[in-house]
């Protein structure tokens, strides 16, 4: 038989488990628990077709890309251009022991027909290099040399004899400068100099928040090739 006792423990038992409003003393009651609220649920901002048109239209990417990077940033703008940005320098970098096969040679001579330049923009096949896009993009480069007269394509050409010219132009500037600090002065100026000299390194002229490195990169990763500008060259009437 039974024990009458354990009968009423148990009934005691089973209500406790079956009313929410009871629980085990030292347990927190379920209006007590916290609640876990995702944020970026409730600031990612909504992605629309229209935002991935406009993104792939500033940026040149595929529609896929640039709707990864709108779901990656939350549906921030601002910040999937800099995501884009971002991986396009990184595929870029993978891609950088494959071989140019192809390419085009591009010019713009400006209005006034006094100057003007010509660009190598270089990739793996004539796929890309045939097509009008990259035909545009040389162009553009050139348009972009003829405006702002470049003198190095990348930061290792510049030779030793250039930058101890530049030192001595400098040096003149920063010589009352405090010695502690003199040389990292000094450093910086001609950073600055040769960064507005290097073609790579230059605000693109359509759009100055890209570099023609970035410009480049983009165009690699939209194209899904190696690219480079190969060489440039900038004429101007009776200059030498």
């Amino acid at each position: 038989m039974i024990s009458p006792f354990l009968l009423i423990n148990r009934h005691k038992k089973d209500k406790i488990q079956a009313d929410p409003e009871i629980s085990e003393p030292g347990l927190p009651q379920q209006s007590e628990l916290p609640i876990k609220i995702n944020k970026s649920l409730m600031t990612a901002k909504p992605i629309t077709t229209e935002t991935i048109k406009e993104l792939r239209e500033q940026t040149g990417i595929s529609i896929m890309q640039c709707k990864k990077a709108l779901e990656e940033s939350g549906g921030d703008f601002e910040k999937a251009i800099v995501i884009l940005r971002k991986k396009s320098g990184e595929l870029a970098a993978k891609k950088g022991d494959r071989v140019f096969h192809s390419g085009t040679i591009q010019a713009y001579i400006h209005s006034n027909g006094t100057v003007g330049s010509m660009v190598e923009l270089l990739s793996e096949s004539d796929f890309v290099s045939n097509t009008d896009e990259f035909k545009t993009l040389a162009r553009d480069i050139a348009m972009h040399v003829t405006a702002t007269n470049p003198k190095f394509l990348n930061r290792e050409d510049i030779t030793e004899a250039d930058r101890k010219t530049a030192e001595e132009v400098f040096a003149a500037e920063v010589k009352d400068k405090p010695a502690a600090v003199r040389a990292k002065i000094l450093e910086g100026k001609l950073d600055a100099y040769f960064m507005e000299m290097v073609l790579m390194e230059q605000p693109f002229i359509k759009n100055s928040e890209l570099t023609i490195k970035a410009l480049v990169d983009a165009a690699s990763q939209k194209f899904g090739e190696k690219m480079a500008v190969g060489r440039f060259r900038r004429f101007k009437v009776l200059e030498g």
